[in-house]
């Protein structure tokens, strides 16, 4: 327990630098963004190699690279099409998914050994990783840029809580199968934290959102564990124990950034289709 515990502590301060980057925001996060998604993206794809699929990193960085070049100079296009603005915006970024998928299965024609696991692999790693990740940047571009916080909130203090929760009193066993150590009572642990770090933030800097954030705590919550088991099931499934091992206790990129997957949107849209940015 006490080695858990140290292995965790040592992997949250290797967490801080990322923290003055989400503080910093703009340019400098979309960058980290990039290349924190680049990187995830190539562990993803190792743990496929490992069985024999190839899926291709060329596609996979080129399109990644586009993605956030059309964000970085995105009032170029703020007049394309009917509408402009943000209605322009979506259908680039729709676009963008469109040409990315394409391409993905376009990079199975050269290669004749190859199968169509390739292909799904190359578009499974562009959207599950680069396009979900990157939408940590879009809340970062909301008019209310306080909202990007609730993503490493709802991410991290469920998993924290999860963790604590589940060592202190778990019993029942959620999903044996993809991860035998999460528990029911840590899954109910981790969801109350994510709801009371999300109110204790809202009261402390977004008291005029303050249902809104436990909204977000519980909707956070349970994106998160999924997102954290989803990653586990990949692991499974291609027999591997760490996407990496960059950080100490929680393996690669992929291992530590997998609940965030998942909250990053959930938040985001949120912020964006309920709260309307908070403008």
């Amino acid at each position: 327990m006490c080695v858990i515990m140290k292995k965790r502590v040592i992997s949250a301060l290797a967490m801080l630098p990322l923290l003055l980057v989400v503080y910093v925001g703009g340019r400098t996060l979309l960058a980290v963004c990039l290349a924190v998604g680049a990187a995830a993206v190539t562990e993803f794809f190792r743990a496929f190699e490992a069985k024999g699929v190839r899926p291709s990193k060329a596609v996979a960085y080129v399109f990644l690279c586009l993605l956030y070049l059309a964000n970085a100079f995105w009032p170029t296009f703020s007049a394309w099409g009917p509408g402009g603005g943000a209605a322009a915006e979506g259908r680039l970024y729709a676009l963008w998914v469109v040409a990315a998928v394409a391409a993905s299965f376009i990079g199975m024609f050269k290669a004749e050994e190859g199968g169509a696991e390739d292909g799904l692999a190359t578009a499974a790693g562009l959207l599950y990783i680069g396009f979900f990740s990157f939408h940590v940047a879009l809340a970062d571009q909301l008019p209310d840029g306080l909202l990007k916080w609730l993503i490493f909130i709802t991410a991290f203090g469920t998993d924290i809580m999860a963790f604590l929760v589940g060592s202190a009193l778990g019993k029942h066993k959620l999903c044996p199968w993809i991860s035998p150590k999460k528990t029911v009572e840590g899954a109910v642990g981790g969801l109350i934290g994510s709801v009371a770090f999300c109110v204790l933030f809202g009261a402390l800097f977004m008291p005029h959102a303050l249902a809104h954030c436990a909204a977000i705590g519980v909707l956070g919550g349970v994106a998160a564990q999924l997102g954290d088991l989803t990653a586990s099931v990949f692991k499974r499934k291609l027999g591997v124990k760490d996407y990496g091992d960059l950080i100490p206790g929680h393996g690669g990129v992929m291992d530590r950034a997998d609940s965030l997957l998942f909250t990053a949107p959930v938040v985001y849209y949120y912020g964006a289709l309920v709260l309307g940015g908070l403008s």
